[in-house]
């Protein structure tokens, strides 16, 4: 599959049919949640806005990381979860309906966010020699466009045809897992030739930042004060995102195959890392937690 073709076209249509897909999953009653438990939903989306930046930055800094490596790991650490945290956390027996309205949330949130904040840290990343801008004002259409419309183009197609998006949901989230695999291929090859350089030298870093985020979303949710199953939920938001949104700014946006290599090789390393902690998380009883 031609570069161009798939960072051009197979992504951004992608990424519109995934988003479509969590629109057609999502009613009003999933942000009505928002008034119904505030301090769960602020606690989770402060961790995932505030603090996971927080260590993409602390991860970079420690493992001495700079340039397009770095930025892309940091475009991963600012993008939203997806349905793939909404999975694991079913299979962890956490609070499905509070991690389908945190994804909702941030993932509406996301297209401002993410441009504004990686700008400066681009600059800081990347240095004198930064070869591409992020051009903030048409990313934050883009991704709107992209990411934002399909969620509410979804949301109407459920409150008029529900039947339709009940039948949609699904294939919907089958195809959002296999689509992110043929991506992750794709720029796997397109840098065939150094992959194993890249491997080494972000395979630990995006290995520690996703397990910085588990544990700081679960311990953090904890020392707030929510039960156990939210703070699984928190968990797996925090570090479990949407890495096709991420390998859209980077490769579709800002046009750099090597910025996308940090958020590949994470999207590989979160399904390892979730599937052991839904596992753990399930093995262990409830402890009376809503």
């Amino acid at each position: 599959m031609e570069a161009t073709f798939l960072s051009k076209v197979v992504l951004p249509a992608s990424l519109f049919i995934v988003m479509l897909g969590m629109g057609l999953s999502l009613e009003r009653a999933d942000f009505r949640r928002v008034l119904a438990f505030p301090k769960a939903v602020a606690v989770g989306v402060l961790l995932q806005m505030v603090a996971l930046p927080i260590l993409g930055l602390l991860v970079v800094k420690l493992f001495g990381m700079s340039g397009a490596l770095a930025v892309g790991l940091m475009v991963l650490a600012l993008s939203p979860g997806g349905v793939t945290s909404n999975m694991i956390s079913f299979l962890a027996r956490g609070d499905v309906a509070l991690s389908v309205t945190l994804t909702a949330i941030v993932s509406l949130v996301t297209p401002f966010t993410l441009p504004l904040i990686l700008a400066p840290v681009m600059d800081d990343l990347m240095g004198s020699s930064q070869a591409v801008a992020l051009p903030v004002k048409e990313t934050i259409i883009q991704l709107l466009a992209i990411t934002v419309v399909p969620i509410f183009l979804g949301m109407v197609i459920r409150r008029f045809a529900p039947g339709a998006a009940a039948r949609s949901e699904k294939p919907v989230k089958i195809f959002s897992i296999v689509i992110l695999a043929v991506i992750i291929a794709g720029i796997i090859k397109q840098n065939s030739d150094r992959i194993l350089d890249f491997f080494a030298q972000v395979g630990l870093s995006t290995l520690a930042l996703n397990l910085l985020a588990m544990a700081a979303g679960f311990v953090g949710a904890r020392v707030a004060g929510l039960g156990r199953r939210q703070g699984i939920t928190i968990g797996v938001e925090v570090g479990i995102q949407n890495g096709t949104t991420a390998l859209l700014v980077t490769s579709t946006i800002l046009g750099d195959k090597v910025m996308s290599i940090a958020p590949a090789i994470y999207s590989l390393v979160m399904f390892g890392t979730g599937g052991v902690f839904a596992y753990l998380a399930s093995r262990r009883g409830d402890d009376g937690d809503a």
